[in-house]
């Protein structure tokens, strides 16, 4: 073998294990494709589950987050098993705490806001309702949709949520749905979910979902990561949100 083949087969190795340990970075948690400017979105948050078992608020809080949501509830019945637990002990540390509602597509509107409604307590500078609306199991075809119905129980969820908490809620869905949803729902304040790139700049946001891939401590869970999210203004406009 030449030298000229060496150096090729050498070159091309370099780059395979490069490229390797790029993706093991990323896999991992230590690199991230999004790293939005802390500069221009000083406000970070995360949201959790029972996937993140136990958590230590303190320890939480000391990562540079200003705020948390917490999954509450989904569909007409479920609760979140760590909900109660981490509703309360939340409270005992300088974050803005939320709580959101996964929502179901084939449950009343009305059983799912009874539901959200009498699990999440109001708290004191507690954070707008959230309901998380995307595709999942059989849904995720579009053609086994029904998006009128959707609209308009999606619709009265919303309303019957806001008139508990007199305020009104923030819609989560990807960018994928939010076409499906805008031309309803536009004058609600969004938390748009793209982990991979940047959010289209025509789209009005005010919760971005940057990252379902970061480690920090104060968690012991099963699950290792954990979603970062920034909101988009500043300290001033979010103290007054």
């Amino acid at each position: 073998m030449n030298k000229k083949k060496t150096a090729l087969l050498v070159s091309a190795a370099s780059l395979v294990l490069l490229i390797c340990v790029i993706l093991e970075l990323l896999f991992t948690g230590v690199l991230h494709i999004n790293n939005p400017s802390k500069k221009k979105y000083p406000i970070r948050g995360v949201d959790v589950s029972h996937y993140q078992g136990e958590v230590d608020w303190d320890r939480l809080k000391e990562e540079n987050i200003q705020f948390a949501y917490l999954k509450a509830t989904e569909g007409s019945k479920h609760k979140d098993e760590q909900f109660d637990k981490n509703w309360s002990d939340a409270q005992c540390v300088d974050l803005r705490m939320g709580a959101y509602h996964f929502f179901s597509l084939d449950s009343p509107s009305t059983d799912q806001a009874e539901n959200y409604c009498s699990t999440v307590t109001p708290v004191k500078k507690m954070l707008p309702p959230v309901v998380d609306v995307e595709p999942y199991g059989n849904y995720k075809d579009p053609t086994l949709l029904d998006r009128e119905k959707m609209i308009v129980e999606l619709d009265a969820y919303l309303k019957s949520v806001e008139l508990f908490y007199g305020m009104k809620p923030v819609i989560y869905t990807t960018e994928e749905w939010w076409p499906v949803l805008q031309e309803t729902f536009d004058d609600y304040d969004l938390w748009i979910r793209d982990v991979y790139r940047k959010p289209d700049p025509t789209v009005k946001w005010t919760f971005w979902q940057y990252s379902n891939r970061h480690v920090l401590s104060g968690y012991s869970g099963n699950e290792r990561y954990i979603d970062m999210n920034v909101f988009c203004g500043s300290e001033e406009e979010f103290d007054k949100y």
